[in-house]
């Protein structure tokens, strides 16, 4: 893990051009430290700051000039006080030679490794480069980039250069943008590094890969075209999902003097047998592994399934080529695979060039069948796209997307508008309304998109890492508020709100909201409103305020007076499980109570009631057996007394079995059964 540590240098320009974006640096830096802390806690990494008053590095000291460069941070493993240190980056007062920066940067590097991890050592430049360099003593300006980037190139070093400009770049000089611009772009050649320019705190906070990932190969060996025609390929995970960090336990038991300690937490598990009064543990070769089938546990040993796996042979063949347009971007499935000729083989970049600048001359794909290990039991179907490369440097390959089975398509039905009726239909204002806000709401209405993929970071992710810091400093720390950056990622754009008002005003004239007297109130706001007092002659607010400042009034028995009332706020009342279970079976009595005691069906009314509360209770908790037992009891119950009426109300109130208890035909005969049979 050590070997494949890196070491980096961050290049930060404080002038007072940057001030304007330095507090999103601050965050972007500050991130990339707290991710190195958990995904590569052994990097190293040091901070130079230019465009400061004063001057403090090494080559100030030793042989003069880089005047307003500061190293904040020696490079050494990254750490807390890094994040510290990020988060308060000074502001300076002239304007910085980036020029002079990334040389500090690379005597440092040169200084701390020499001729050590060639490839491990990055720069990376943030600044808006919108101020000229120092002319150079000898020859010119690119002249002297050229020098430093060979150098920089015999060293091992990379740097990669963010580049701020939009609304900070207006009134900058064009010309020396240009200028340099142009000098970056060697860098960025001669390192093989990219260059980013970005325009808006948003794409700034993506701009720089504060994660870095090894790329590995899923699969190495043959793409089979024929039994007779193979060509050796790699093949890599272009795009993956970032999720959240696995989080261990953490124990607090080792002593605070053994500084060795890892303080994690295992967890290990026994068998035991229990024999009479003597328990006795299982060793690990008399276990089986039981699956469950219904009630039963069915043992099934480590042989039987080696006989019954499904064990294809690695390989990726092509099952045969179609027109690009068969295949439906949206069938693709899971992460992008890149698949390259193999490295260093001149015969295999030359057969897959040929076929991927066929296949795009012809608007072809192909179909391959893929198994990407020995052993592996699930094979994948996928679609082979060419990749054509516009660089002579970079060879053409393919990109691998994976298909669906029959199994794995869902197909969602849904009405045609055509089926309402006409009064639910839109008229034309109403239509050319609803049209004007979706196209309104268009990511990229001039062309431009507003929120780059490729700059877009993960806010939920984002949100997660800037909240682990700080709950590592203040355990009790509350949640603190949405930042204002990542606000603009998953809420509106205030500025395309404002602009468009007149559409949103339109649609509120064209378009009418009602509140719908057909939708009930839930149980728990019911009861709320009902113990607030609260009445027409009480305002809105006093009512707010009368249900948060009474505590809630517990119901513990269903009374004789409003039985439904009463059940619907005991279903409420979550803080014991046991008042769904006393809910339904106290109602159940009731209803039971009302028959029996009713005279001449003058309780059915209020029975029917009850029975309709209590199906939908027991729809809401996935309960239909007591339902559906009391219903055949009523059932019962009727025919024993010859009583006609009740069927019929509980008919008409379609009070039928709940269906996922029984088959749906028993649900829909039920009252049928009911009737009593006529006489012969």
């Amino acid at each position: 893990m050590a070997r494949n540590k890196e070491k980096l240098v961050l290049l930060l320009d404080v002038g007072p051009s940057m001030h304007g974006v330095l507090s999103e640096v601050e965050k972007l830096c500050s991130m990339l430290v707290e991710k190195k802390l958990i995904f590569s806690k052994y990097d190293e990494l040091g901070v130079v700051v230019f465009g400061t008053e004063e001057s403090k590095n090494d080559l100030t000291t030793e042989v003069g000039g880089y005047q307003n460069i500061t190293v904040l941070q020696d490079i050494k493993v990254v750490d807390g006080d890094l994040v510290d240190t990020l988060q308060k980056l000074p502001r300076g007062r002239v304007d910085g030679d980036f020029l002079d920066a990334i040389v500090v940067g690379m005597d440092m590097l040169i200084k701390k490794y020499k001729d050590l991890h060639k490839g491990k050592k990055r720069l990376c430049l943030i600044t808006n480069a919108i101020h000229p360099i120092k002319d150079s003593f000898e020859g010119s300006k690119e002249d002297q980039v050229m020098t430093i980037a060979e150098q920089m190139a015999a060293q091992g070093m990379k740097i990669e250069s963010i580049v701020v400009r939009g609304r900070l770049s207006r009134d900058a000089n064009k010309g020396v943008m240009d200028e340099n611009d142009h000098l970056l772009s060697i860098f960025s050649k001669k390192t093989h590094t990219r260059i980013v320019y970005v325009d808006t705190p948003t794409s700034l906070l993506g701009a720089l890969k504060t994660r870095r990932v090894t790329p590995v190969t899923v699969f190495r060996g043959h793409l089979e075209l024929s039994p007779h025609m193979k060509i050796k390929v790699w093949v890599y995970k272009k795009t993956q999902e970032e999720k959240f960090p696995t989080l261990k336990k953490y124990s607090e038991k080792a002593p605070a003097s053994n500084k060795l300690a890892t303080h994690q937490v295992k967890v290990s598990y026994e068998y035991k047998s229990v024999d009479g009064s003597s328990t006795s543990v299982i060793p690990p070769e008399q276990r089986i592994k039981g699956y469950r089938y219904g009630p039963q546990v069915v043992p099934i040993s480590t042989a039987e399934w080696d006989a019954v796996k499904f064990k294809p042979e690695k390989g990726i063949k092509v099952l045969g080529f179609t027109d690009a347009s068969k295949i439906k971007r949206h069938c693709y499935m899971k992460d992008v695979y890149l698949f390259i000729a193999e490295p260093g083989n001149t015969r295999a970049t030359l057969a897959v060039s040929a076929i991927a600048r066929a296949m795009k001359e012809m608007n072809a794909v192909a179909i391959l069948r893929c198994v990407w290990r020995q052993g592996q039991q699930n094979v994948v179907v996928g679609v082979l796209t060419p990749n054509i490369s516009q660089n002579y440097k970079i060879p053409d390959s393919f990109y691998f997307n994976v298909l669906p089975f029959a199994e794995d398509v869902r197909e969602y039905q849904f009405p045609s508008f055509n089926s309402f009726p006409a009064s639910w239909q839109p008229n034309d204002q109403q239509q050319k309304a609803a049209d004007e806000l979706v196209q309104m709401l268009d990511l990229a209405p001039s062309g431009k998109e507003a929120l780059l993929p490729e700059f877009t970071p993960n806010p939920v992710l984002e949100r997660f890492y800037r909240h682990l810091e700080l709950k590592a400093k203040q355990p009790d720390a509350a949640v603190p508020p949405l930042d204002e950056t990542l606000k603009n990622i998953v809420e509106p754009d205030p500025e395309l709100v404002a602009e468009n008002k007149s559409v949103f005003d339109a649609l509120h004239r064209h378009f009418e909201l009602r509140q719908n007297p057909k939708l009930k109130k839930s149980s728990r706001q019911w009861y709320q409103e009902k113990q607030s007092g609260s009445n027409a002659h009480v305002s809105s607010g006093q009512a707010v305020n009368s249900i948060e400042n009474q505590p809630p009034v517990k119901i513990e028995k269903i009374g004789d007076l409003t039985p439904v009332q009463d059940f619907e706020a005991m279903m409420s009342q979550r803080d014991n499980p046991e008042w769904v279970e006393k809910a339904i079976k106290e109602l159940r009595e009731k209803i039971l109570a009302l028959l029996i005691h009713s005279d001449e069906g003058d309780k059915y009314q209020k029975a029917v009631e009850c029975v309709a509360a209590l199906r939908k209770g027991c729809i809401l908790e996935q309960e239909p057996g007591p339902y559906n037992d009391l219903m055949h009891h009523i059932r019962q119950y009727c025919e024993e007394k010859g009583i006609k009426s009740l069927p019929q109300l509980l008919a008409s109130r379609d009070l039928t079995l709940i269906s996922n208890d029984v088959t749906a035909e028993e649900a829909r005969s039920f009252f049928v059964k009911m009737e009593p049979k006529p006489d012969v």
